[in-house]
């Protein structure tokens, strides 16, 4: 073999330096295809920290498709704060589509702070979609959440908007099935409204808001929520509108308006009953118009019959005009004037 190389080396030929290059070439893509699939750094590292795994194994994990950096580095973080986890159930755990790093992370906090926190609780937080490492968290350090302006009406009818500070701790046995912070959030707004709602006066509400804060407490709204509610602390109310006001003027205007279509529905009745009268008026007169258009054909049959004589027709004739005489004389006569106005 070395006679072979110095052979080669010794030539000049173009050939011979194209045949170096690819064994050279060759090589190094061996020693890359060697040192990935046999890790063998990453045994070393993990031999050096107190982790008992052998090279094959890491080899399968190739295989399995397992990064064995991410098993190796979190199974030597785990040694090393006191915890001693197995590997194939952080294998399985990765091959679930969990989050190994924040699973041991969150195992280390937990351990650091006198905390209870099982593997299988915290690969099933992970599972669930859920941040264990940052539940974990604020289990040590309590999270604060600022409700939205909660508006809320008093006895009294006076507005009153109300924001509130929630401070809350993760509640790590209810972290898998229990509810998230919409859902606190959302309690505790019916609470605030529930609490100012049953208050006589919104003077009260203003004097005291702690006993806001007591009522909505007392009702354990953290039940079946992920969260422990710690306390609940009114951070500002502001008076909104005098609500029972506007409700009686609304009232008083829908009164009016009812008022006044009955006033037009009477009003609407009478002219049409005077409308009504009218016309029957005008049937009347049209009726003694049409009997009084019988009274000539009335006195020319008399004549022809005999009943009626020429003196008794201009006796009739002369009562006539005395009554159109006196008629004139009983109505006063209207001035020019008044018929200058009406035209």
């Amino acid at each position: 073999m070395m006679n072979l190389l110095s052979i080669l080396l010794s030539a000049e030929t173009p050939a011979n330096i194209g045949v170096i290059i690819a064994i050279g070439i060759a090589v190094i893509f061996g020693l890359w295809v060697i040192f990935y699939f046999v890790p063998v750094g990453l045994w070393f590292t993990a031999l050096l920290s107190g982790v008992r795994i052998s090279l094959l194994q890491l080899v399968f994990m190739r295989w399995r498709k397992v990064p064995p950096a991410v098993i190796v580095r979190n199974l030597i973080a785990a040694t090393k704060a006191g915890l001693y986890l197995n590997r194939n159930e952080l294998e399985a755990h990765y091959l679930a589509g969990g989050n190994v790093k924040d699973v041991v992370n969150a195992l280390i906090s937990a351990e650091k702070a006198n905390m209870e926190l099982d593997f299988k609780i915290a690969t099933a937080i992970d599972l669930a979609g859920r941040d264990v490492f940052q539940a974990v968290q604020m289990s040590v350090n309590p999270k604060v959440i600022d409700t939205p302006s909660v508006t809320a009406v008093a006895k009294d009818g006076i507005q009153l908007i109300c924001k509130a500070r929630v401070t809350v701790r993760a509640n790590i046995k209810q972290l898998v099935g229990g509810a998230g912070e919409e859902t606190v959030l959302a309690r505790v707004g019916e609470g605030i409204v529930s609490s100012i709602g049953s208050a006589d006066s919104h003077k009260k509400v203003l004097e005291n808001p702690d006993s806001i804060s007591k009522l909505v407490l007392d009702k354990g709204l953290d039940s079946g929520t992920a969260f422990e509610i710690l306390s609940i602390d009114i951070a500002d109310i502001d008076i909104g509108k005098n609500i029972g006001a506007v409700l009686q003027m609304d009232q008083a205007n829908a009164d009016k308006n009812i008022a006044q279509a009955r006033a037009e529905e009477r009003r609407a009745m009478a002219v049409a009953v005077e409308q009504e009268m009218k016309a029957k008026a005008q049937e009347a007169k049209a009726k003694v118009i049409e009997a009084e258009a019988q009274i000539p054909f009335a006195i020319a049959q008399a004549f022809k019959e005999g009943n009626l004589g020429i003196m008794d027709y201009y006796k009739f004739k002369n009562i006539q005009a005395d009554t159109s005489m006196r008629e004139s004389i009983a109505t006063p006569q209207k001035s020019k004037k008044d018929k200058n106005k009406k035209k």
